[in-house]
């Protein structure tokens, strides 16, 4: 017998010694709290009989430079990487859904340069855009996108440029990331240093 059903049973021994006291209680403030402590009960047993799965944290990829050997490999370690470990995913969709809550990026590779890709995955906050919805002054609109080269993703420079493989393939645009380009492990930090997203200057763009 499992814990669950254990609980359970006891559970129910419980709640019909209650409803027998109930019987011959004549107090109807005492009647009221035992009926909706009954109630209650009924409802955590039922809760106890749906079963449970559990939560596995993501299982870790491993980006092994040695098997890339076309710009098509990347681009397929950058589809595994955008529905794992980058998470992007959470927030994005490809292809129009009812559910997101970022940006569609179907053909997001044909409209943007790998360069911009990269600057918007490693310094989202490179550009500020003015929001003209609101009624009066223009308001600053930063951008909600994460840091995907910081913690808690932590892409490495290799995985990013893999997911903007991916990207422009997606989008039926040639892979404009060669092999060659791909650092060795130990010389892809996965944190890059702060210094280097400092430094950028901050652009300010407009929405209409």
């Amino acid at each position: 017998m499992s814990e669950i059903v254990r609980l359970q049973l006891i559970g129910l021994g419980v709640m019909g010694l209650g409803i027998l006291a109930l019987l011959f209680i004549r107090g109807t403030f005492i009647r009221v709290t035992g009926f909706v402590t009954i109630i209650l009960g009924l409802f955590t047993l039922v809760s106890l009989s749906i079963p449970q799965m559990a939560s596995l944290p993501p299982v870790e990829e491993k980006f092994d430079i040695a098997t890339v050997k076309t710009p098509t490999d990347l681009a397929a370690i950058g589809q595994k990487v955008f529905f794992s470990k980058g998470q992007c995913a959470l927030c994005h969709t490809i292809g129009p859904s009812e559910s997101a809550r970022c940006p569609d990026l179907k053909g997001i590779g044909a409209k943007l340069s790998r360069e911009f890709l990269y600057e918007s995955l490693t310094q989202p906050q490179a550009y500020i855009y003015q929001d003209y919805r609101v009624e009066g002054m223009a308001k600053e609109y930063p951008a909600t996108m994460p840091y995907i080269n910081k913690n808690p993703i932590g892409l490495s420079r290799n995985e990013i440029l893999a997911v903007i493989a991916f990207l422009q393939q997606m989008s039926g645009e040639p892979i404009s990331i060669a092999v060659s380009e791909l650092a060795a492990p130990e010389q892809a930090p996965a944190v890059p240093v702060q210094k280097a997203a400092e430094s950028v200057p901050v652009a300010v763009a407009q929405v209409h």
